[in-house]
């Protein structure tokens, strides 16, 4: 039932489970507030052949790790969510759900969570929701007048549905690469990308890019993960490249009813844009708190917000932490984050 408690995480996905994790380690009183029906956050809703750019062993959430999975160096998105269901229930975390926040605000010296089940008030608040729920579609000029599927990365399902058709793939990340994949071996695919896509040396997979991410937070000398590359090669993406997929063309400028075009006039036919184009991070419920926010970042000081020292933000990418939008990262970041609060409410 709604109360009041020493810290409410809204979002249960891998970065609130490791915050519970090292709440409940530090005695604290806590609730987990999860929109979803069921564990598993945004895994839940990976695409057929989404896989992690890790082994299991370098993918673990705080305390446990990732059992391996039978005849897969790289665990699909299927065995994540077993393991983020499992997690909850081995160190029996507070979660309740669904529960859906609607805002935060100030109440005197704690904060409202107004929630569909129920107003709850802590002394600290930990936003995790990540940014699944916000997917993100540039402005380019004729895509209402486009008469064919369009569809952002959220709803990729799988490449059967594209079978024999013309497809555009439109974004230069691991979800564009990994989706050209897919679909290149069903359908005619054309790979579209704002600049030149960056590939990682083929033996960059997670556990190197953790590693450089460690390495980078704890100040040490060298580039961040973003020198490496922008593609982690998974094996996937290295059976496009033999068979000739991975030649991406300059961006499109603008769609018409039933193709795409280039700034130098060229058309090409065209049944389905696929939008790997990214995401913006899902904060809505913080409005309140956060009047001046427009997109993107919040000001923060390590996870905790500057205009509200009472926020913190866990998960949403490097300005919440080094490789915070992992498992491994979420992890650590969850950790100071947690310490932090407990030294505030303990000194």
């Amino acid at each position: 039932m709604p109360g009041s408690c020493d810290v409410v995480v809204v979002g249960g996905g891998q970065a609130g489970l490791a915050a519970g994790y090292y709440l409940r380690r530090a005695g604290l009183e806590y609730v987990i507030l999860d929109a979803q029906s069921r564990p598993g956050g945004a895994w839940r809703h990976g695409w057929d052949s989404l896989r992690l750019f890790s082994p299991a062993p370098y993918s673990p959430l705080p305390g446990w790790g990732m059992p391996s999975q039978d005849g897969e160096e790289f665990p699909s998105a299927g065995h994540v969510v077993d393991y983020l269901r499992a997690y909850e229930q081995r160190y029996d975390l507070a979660v309740r759900r669904p529960v859906r926040v609607h805002e935060v605000w100030p109440a005197g010296e704690l904060l409202a969570v107004q929630t569909d089940a129920g107003m709850w008030s802590a002394r600290y608040v930990i936003s995790a929701t990540g940014t699944w729920q916000c997917p993100y579609l540039p402005d380019v000029p004729g895509r209402e007048e486009f008469g064919g599927r369009q569809l952002h990365t959220v709803l990729y399902a799988s490449a059967l549905e594209f079978r024999g058709q013309r497809v555009v793939i439109v974004g230069g990340g691991n979800s564009g690469a990994q989706i050209l994949a897919d679909v290149s071996r069903v359908a005619e695919v054309t790979w579209v990308t704002q600049r030149p896509p960056r590939f990682m040396p083929d033996d960059v997979d997670g556990r190197v890019l953790f590693d450089v991410a460690a390495r980078k937070a704890a100040g040490g000398a060298g580039g961040g993960v973003s020198d490496l590359g922008d593609i982690v090669m998974v094996p996937s993406v290295r059976d496009a490249r033999e068979r000739g997929m991975l030649q991406a063309r300059p961006m499109i400028t603008r769609l018409s009813a039933r193709s795409v075009w280039w700034a130098d006039g060229t058309e090409q036919p065209c049944d389905a844009v696929i939008w790997c184009t990214g995401f913006r991070p899902s904060l809505a419920h913080l409005a309140p708190l956060l009047p001046s926010y427009e997109q993107k970042e919040v000001a923060t000081d390590g996870t905790r917000s500057v205009d509200e020292p009472r926020l913190y933000l866990l998960g949403y990418g490097d300005w919440t932490g080094p490789a915070s939008a992992t498992l491994v990262g979420a992890g650590r970041t969850a950790k100071a984050t947690v310490a932090d609060i407990a030294a505030r409410i303990r000194p």
